[in-house]
Formats: structure tokens, C-alpha cells, sequence
């Protein structure tokens, strides 16, 4: 089973994924967690890479495909792979199908935006327990306070309203139209597209998923 995560932030994916990829006994591929492998091994690729972070600059899709083709020729991708952050934009998933890097099926957690801002700009965290509420959803018994240690929660940078506005943006100026690009591979045979609602129960999606994977 070879999955492409598609949807915008705060849209559940990460979620989902870790459902995926136990149920089909497969990797997730993240290209953060590839590019601080290799710059921690020092490879000649993540030497590169390294370069390119250090001067503030975005790591070229050359890279990052050369990266792609050396983690799924690894043993733990026999039985297929789930890319989630990867392809980002049409070059690069144009560069995937060049390569000949085979994918099953692309699935998008479709989200609206107003319910992303809702949930992300609701998150409030403890720092030093990682612990995390919702002021909606999960909200603390005392407003604003750690459940167990009484101490004051905080809202992190990156889920202020600003910030998740600004994120959404990147995402449907770069992302979405992956969207499209994707539906026409389905269209002609070349994957599978499936369309989820994000909105709703984690079980609930997670079944929309396994029976639209199949």
C-alpha cells in the first residue's frame, strides 16, 4: 500500500497516519524526519542539505527526491510506504511520477478552513507536561489552568489565529492544487483518489479511510 497524505494544518493527518500505517505495516515517510537523518549521518546528500538550511534557504526538490528514492528502496518499504508533507507542491509530484515511484492511492482529509482555525487557535498546552487542551473540545476544569499541576496554560505561537491563517495560505497557494493534479491521475487508472471529510469522530474517518483504501 503506497499513500499519499493529502490535507491542510490542523487537518487530522497525523492522526490518521499513525491508523495507516499499523494497518498496513508500512513506513511514514516525512521529508523533515529524512533531512535531519541525513544531516545527522552526514551523507553526502544531507551535507548538501545542510548548506542550503544553514543560509536560510529551502532545500531543492533535487535533494529531496534524491532523499525519497534512497529511504523507499529500504527494507521496511517492501510492503509500501505512506508519504504525509511530501509531494508539497506540482513540481515535486510531477519529479515522483517522473522517477517512476509507484503510489496506490492519494488520500485528502478535506477540512474547512473556519473549523482548522477553530480547532488550531483553541489548542492551549502545558510546557513542561507537553499535556493539551481545547478550550472547545477538551477544555481544562479550571479556564486556563494545568489539570494537574494548577499551573497556567499557553496558547503556542503557532497556533495563534494570525499564524494558522497564514499557514492555510501557503497551503492552498502551493498544496491544493495537488488536488487536482491527482484526481487526473485517478482518472486515468494511474491511483486511487479519496476524498475524506475530516469533520466529524477520529474512528469515524479512520473507517471512511480503510474502506475507501480497501
Amino acid at each position: 500500500m503506497r499513500v499519499i497524505l493529502l490535507g491542510g494544518p490542523g487537518a487530522g493527518k497525523g492522526t490518521q497516519a499513525n491508523y495507516i500505517k499499523d494497518k498496513y505495516q508500512i513506513p511514514q515517510i516525512s521529508t523533515g524526519d529524512m533531512l535531519r537523518a541525513h544531516v545527522k549521518a552526514g551523507t553526502e546528500l544531507g551535507v548538501a542539505a545542510k548548506k542550503i538550511m544553514d543560509e536560510g534557504g529551502l532545500v531543492s526538490d533535487d535533494i529531496i527526491m534524491g532523499m525519497v528514492k534512497e529511504r523507499i528502496a529500504e527494507d521496511d518499504c517492501n510492503n509500501g510506504y505512506l508519504f504525509d508533507g511530501f509531494p508539497r507542491t506540482i513540481p515535486q509530484a510531477e519529479s515522483l511520477k517522473e522517477a517512476g515511484v509507484p503510489i496506490d492511492a492519494v488520500v485528502e482529509i478535506d477540512v474547512p478552513d473556519e473549523e482548522i482555525i477553530k480547532r488550531m487557535s483553541g489548542r492551549r498546552v502545558h510546557l513542561a507536561s507537553g499535556r493539551t487542551y481545547h478550550i472547545i473540545y477538551n477544555p481544562p476544569k479550571s479556564e486556563g489552568k494545568d489539570d494537574v499541576t494548577g499551573e497556567d496554560l499557553i496558547q503556542r505561537d503557532d497556533d495563534q489565529e494570525e499564524t494558522v491563517k497564514a499557514r492555510l495560505k501557503v497551503y492552498h497557494d502551493q498544496t491544493e492544487p495537488l488536488v487536482s493534479f491527482y484526481s487526473k491521475e485517478a482518472d486515468s487508472g494511474d491511483c486511487k483518489y479519496l476524498k475524506i471529510n475530516g469533520v466529524g469522530g477520529v474512528d469515524e474517518i479512520r473507517e471512511q479511510i480503510f474502506q475507501g483504501l480497501g
